[in-house]
C-alpha cells in the first residue's frame, strides 16, 4: 500500500503540468482536464517517488509534472508491476498497461487505463488489489410531469428497491424531462463515472416525446428481446457506453417489476463481461 503525493495534469499540450489537490479520473479516458487523456493505453501515467529518485540520481532534476507524469505515490515502483496488474484508490480501479518506453525518463514509472472513475485526493491511499469492482448502478425517471416536481417517483423507488435486493449500490437517482440533450448527458456522466448499470424508466413509448431509446447507442440486443417478448409494443433499448450496461425500462411501477424482476438476474454477467470481472 502507498500514499498519494502528487497529482498532475496539463490543460494545453505542450505545457508543463501543474499540480491540483483533487482530481476526477473519468472511465476508458484518463483524467478530467488533461490534455494528454484518451490515448487507450496511456491514460493515466504513474510514477513512484522512489522512481523520480532513480532519474535525479542519473542526472534529471524535477518532479512527477515536469517528467510529464499524472500521479506521484510513494510506496511504489510502477515499472516492476506486470501488465494487468490492478490497483485502487478510493472508487478509483486502474489497471496497468504494458508500455514500451524509449528514453529513461520514459521507462521509469508505468502507464495505466481508467476501469472505474471517481475523485482522488492528494493523501489518498495507493493498493495493489484483485477485487472486483463494486457493483454498483445510478436510476433515471424520465417524465415531464415529474420532471416538474409535484409527484413522488415511485418507478424509480421500485427500482432502487429492486436493485438493493440484488446486491447492489445506489450510487444516485434522479428526475429529468424528455429532452434529449438531458438524458444524454447523465447518462454520459454515469459511464465517465465507470457505475456497472444505469437504469433508466420512461421514455420508451410510441410518442414524439419519448426519446431514450434514441439515446441508448451500441445497441445489446439480448436484454431488450427479453424484455419485448412481455410487451409488444415498447420501444425499451439496452446498451453500453464505455463499461456501462445502459437499460431502459417503461414508465410504470407495475411494468418496471415486472420487467427488472425478469432480467435483473442475468445483467451481472453483462457487467463482469463489461468490466473483465469474470474471472476467465
Amino acid at each position: 500500500m502507498g500514499v498519494i503525493r502528487a497529482l498532475c495534469i496539463s490543460g494545453k499540450d505542450g505545457t508543463q503540468k501543474y499540480t491540483p489537490v483533487r482530481v476526477f479520473f473519468v472511465t476508458e479516458h484518463g483524467i478530467d482536464g488533461d490534455a494528454y487523456a484518451g490515448d487507450p493505453h496511456r491514460q493515466v501515467h504513474l510514477l513512484g517517488s522512489g522512481e523520480i529518485d532513480d532519474i535525479c540520481a542519473r542526472g534529471t532534476e524535477g518532479d512527477g509534472g515536469a517528467f510529464g507524469w499524472n500521479l506521484v505515490a510513494e510506496g511504489f515502483r510502477f515499472q516492476e508491476l506486470p501488465p494487468g496488474t490492478r490497483l485502487r484508490v478510493g472508487q478509483v480501479f486502474l489497471e496497468i498497461m504494458q508500455i514500451d518506453g524509449g528514453s529513461a525518463v520514459a521507462r521509469a514509472g508505468g502507464f495505466a487505463r481508467v476501469l472505474h472513475g471517481g475523485w482522488v485526493t492528494v493523501g489518498d491511499e495507493l493498493e495493489i488489489t484483485t477485487e472486483r469492482i463494486p457493483l454498483d448502478a445510478a436510476v433515471l425517471t424520465e417524465s415531464d410531469q415529474e420532471g416538474r416536481g409535484g409527484y413522488e417517483d415511485e418507478k424509480g423507488a421500485a427500482i432502487r428497491e429492486l436493485l438493493a435486493e440484488e446486491g447492489y449500490t445506489v450510487a444516485g437517482h434522479g428526475v429529468l424531462p424528455d429532452a434529449r440533450e438531458e438524458i444524454m448527458r447523465e447518462i454520459s456522466l454515469w459511464a465517465d463515472r465507470g457505475v456497472g448499470l444505469v437504469l433508466t424508466t420512461g421514455g420508451t413509448g410510441g410518442s414524439a416525446r419519448d426519446v431514450t431509446a434514441e439515446e441508448t447507442a451500441c445497441e445489446v440486443p439480448g436484454v431488450s428481446e427479453a424484455m419485448r417478448a412481455l410487451s409488444m409494443s415498447t420501444r425499451a433499448a439496452a446498451g453500453i457506453k464505455k463499461r456501462t450496461l445502459i437499460v431502459n425500462l417503461p414508465g410504470s411501477e407495475e411494468k418496471v417489476r415486472e420487467r427488472l424482476g425478469f432480467i435483473l438476474p442475468e445483467l451481472r454477467r453483462c457487467i463482469d463481461i463489461l468490466r473483465d470481472d469474470t474471472g476467465e
